[in-house]
């Protein structure tokens, strides 16, 4: 370890030359792996989802929120204290790695003694069991977020791309065995652990990071703060996205639950497993060119437009091809999450500009940009809930909270991050544009199509519909947005 740190010592003397490359390489590693890694979990997940039943789905949503309430203390605010920081020694590292494991140990223990609170709140008695095993997760992750984080400061990301996928693997097979078995909701339970335990055991090797923890937290203000401020946008964030399942999880059964959730899944295909990994890039980047801003201003709409580029056109056409999707790729039993995913497949390309925000003004050194859109965000998608349970009712009320909810949050969030970001309101409306117009165009010319055919195979009717689609949008950003689709080509030759 000692022999790494010189090489970490980053500061405002300058960037190499080459970080522009780096940049590009570092998405491309990120990016690609994800695609990849992904590809190997949706084969496994939409097999194991024509396995399951929607009812499996809904006990695994209850735990998850629980999950995703104590993982806002797991610590990761605290390790990407290191990738913003100009400078980090071994010191900081031990005591980041020791803030680390206390924290996780102690919320594994919680989650075990307080399983049994969360199971009386859902009613359902196995949520208790499914909590305590998950508790295994918690032990893995001080052995992910330090190597992450030191790799991500490098902009390393192929270590970690190879890493991911090999846990992507292992929770597949692990995914697939137990739901040949026969395990039902266990599949679900037992995937990420040996997803995360892979990934623990990689990245320490990856980033030669095993280094002995130090529980003497003198010196960290810094660190405290910036950690601090993490974990509160992130509980804040909690409210804003577990709102759903929490409200939802009272109110409807376990297989309306799971329709609503499964539905959830295939909308945020790209918001949540996409735009992330480029995130964590952008992060990194930001956090390296911080001191100036006209660059950041630059990068975060080259951002803008391509995500908007891509997220769009699946979004609305995800939308539209909604039920011959479903019935093609999951089976009969799920018509039912047909309407619910053409709802929430809407409100996506708005959620995609917004988590765009919070990553540029926080790799500024302005954490709390984050935490006031994360407040907006636990009032106002918490509120669009409520009333959408009590309003309309069901799945379809929680949906369609996503549909005015998002938008308004992703106005909201632009408002207070522009300005620390550099960027205005016309040019976020020229990012975007290229890609939702062509997007709703391809959409309108997809629906049309649909109800000019009369075809009995969903796989067939899907298939032309695609074919329609893709050439439709094709034509379009070629005709008008051409300029972004050359820049877009350009990243991705590293030109």
């Amino acid at each position: 370890m000692s022999g790494m740190v010189p090489e970490e010592r980053i500061t405002d003397a300058g960037e190499p030359a080459g970080f522009a490359k780096r940049v590009m390489t570092a998405v491309l590693w990120r990016s690609g792996s994800q695609f990849a890694a992904q590809m190997v979990m949706w084969t496994a997940t939409f097999f194991v989802i024509r396995l399951l039943q929607p009812s499996d789905y809904g006990l695994f949503a209850m735990t998850q929120s629980i999950l995703v309430l104590l993982n806002l203390l797991c610590g990761y605010g605290f390790a990407s204290s290191l990738i913003q920081a100009k400078e980090i020694d071994d010191r900081k590292v031990r005591q980041v790695f020791g803030l680390l494991i206390m924290l996780n140990g102690s919320i594994a223990l919680a989650q075990v003694l307080l399983a049994p609170l969360a199971a009386a709140y859902f009613r359902q008695p196995m949520v208790t069991h499914m909590l305590r095993v998950q508790a295994l997760i918690y032990i893995s992750t001080p052995f992910i977020a330090l190597p992450s984080a030191l790799l991500a400061r490098r902009m390393d990301f192929r270590r970690e791309a190879q890493v991911n996928f090999a846990g992507a693997i292992a929770g597949a097979l692990t995914a697939l065995t137990c739901a040949l078995a026969g395990a039902g909701v266990w599949t679900l339970v037992m995937a990420p652990i040996a997803l995360f335990w892979t990934r623990a055991i990689g990245m320490t090797i990856a980033a030669r990071a095993l280094v002995w923890p130090s529980f003497r937290f003198a010196g960290m203000g810094g660190t405290w703060m910036f950690g601090g401020a993490m974990i509160l946008s992130q509980f804040l964030w909690f409210v804003q996205t577990q709102a759903d399942v929490a409200i939802g999880g009272r109110a409807l059964a376990p297989h309306e639950l799971g329709l609503y959730t499964t539905a959830l899944f295939l909308s945020q295909i790209v918001t949540s497993k996409f735009i992330p990994p480029l995130n964590d890039v952008a992060f990194s980047a930001y956090a390296r060119i911080q001191n100036d801003r006209a660059a950041v201003a630059y990068g975060f709409g080259k951002a803008a437009r391509i995500v908007m580029l891509i997220a769009a056109p699946f979004c609305l056409g995800l939308a539209a091809t909604a039920e011959p999707l479903i019935l093609t790729v999951l089976g009969e039993k799920w018509a039912e999450a047909v309407p619910l995913v053409r709802i929430v497949a809407l409100a996506m390309p708005a959620l995609a500009m917004q988590i765009l925000f919070s990553p540029a003004a926080t790799a500024l050194g302005q954490p709390g940009v984050q935490v006031r859109v994360s407040a907006c965000g636990a009032v106002i998608m918490p509120v669009a809930f409520i009333v959408g349970i009590h309003a309309i009712g069901g799945g379809i009320g929680l949906a369609s909270a996503w549909a005015w909810g998002t938008p308004l949050l992703m106005l909201a969030t632009a408002w207070l991050a522009m300005p620390v970001i550099g960027v205005t309101a016309k040019a976020m409306v020229r990012a975007a544009l290229p890609g939702l117009g062509s997007g709703i165009v391809m959409a309108l010319a997809v629906l049309g199509v649909d109800q000019l055919i009369d075809m009995r195979s969903p796989a067939l009717r899907l298939a032309v519909l695609v074919v329609v689609g893709g050439a439709v949008y094709c034509g379009l950003v070629m005709t008008f947005a051409r300029t972004t689709v050359l820049e877009a080509m350009r990243l991705l030759l590293r030109r």
